[in-house]
């Protein structure tokens, strides 16, 4: 049985992610610092922090993988609907933090509500601000409804977390996220981390670490380009 491995706060260093224990969410190590460079270094070896207030940082890699292939984004006709019949605006990276805080907001029965604590928060308007975390937000009237963010590592996407003020408002966010990757990359991949019935009913699958480590290692290192990206242009195309 593997054991979890502790990291040092000034100098972390992280295991082989094979080496996660075997539960359900791949519980890996714990300790370490939410700097840039050491989550920019866990990144880019499929691991990332998930913790509550109280606790120290908990670092993960789930086998299976949850991922979303851009190109296989279910669009449902419903969805479509709702896009056609609203007048909403999407943007990228316009409130990087507002759409933090609102997935940061408490939510019953949500993984997501819980878990992004202020030092999170901050930690991921760092990686904002240096240019290695984006937002994807769906506006109505200069209201911000709905949105996601994540890291970028090369062409793939490693998402965080999402969050809905409006009907399908989230799922709009997703559907742009993945044209945006298709449109800007030849190849490339959306990591959702650990499944649910939100991400499944929108296209999502689950992969063998394994494979998910393989295909990390073949895009991490590539250039993408987020500047002069149309959200707008690129949704309407898909819908």
């Amino acid at each position: 049985m593997p054991e979890l491995t502790q990291l040092d706060y000034v100098n972390p260093e992280f295991p082989d992610p094979e080496q996660a224990l075997r539960d359900p969410d791949g519980l890996l190590a714990v300790g370490g610092n939410l700097s840039i460079s050491t989550l920019l270094s866990a990144y880019h070896q499929g691991i990332f922090p998930w913790y509550e207030n109280g606790q120290p940082v908990l670092w993960w890699s789930p086998d299976p993988r949850a991922v979303l292939f851009p190109e296989k984004v279910r669009i449902s006709r419903s969805l479509r609907k709702t896009w056609r019949r609203n007048n909403w605006q999407i943007r990228i990276d316009s409130d990087f933090q507002q759409v933090v805080e609102n997935c940061a907001a408490p939510r019953s029965k949500s993984r997501g509500g819980t878990w992004i604590t202020p030092e999170m928060l901050q930690a991921y308007l760092a990686l904002h601000l240096s240019g290695h975390a984006h937002s994807v937000e769906v506006w109505d009237n200069n209201h911000l409804i709905g949105g996601l963010y994540g890291v970028s590592v090369g062409n793939l996407f490693c998402g965080e977390s999402m969050f809905s003020f409006a009907p399908d408002a989230s799922k709009i966010a997703l559907v742009t996220l993945a044209g945006i990757m298709r449109q800007r990359s030849g190849d490339s991949l959306i990591d959702c981390q650990i499944s649910n019935d939100h991400l499944l009913s929108m296209g999502a699958t689950n992969i063998p670490r394994r494979e998910f480590l393989a295909r990390l290692a073949d895009l991490r290192d590539n250039v993408f380009d987020w500047g002069g990206a149309n959200p707008m242009d690129i949704l309407s195309k898909l819908m």
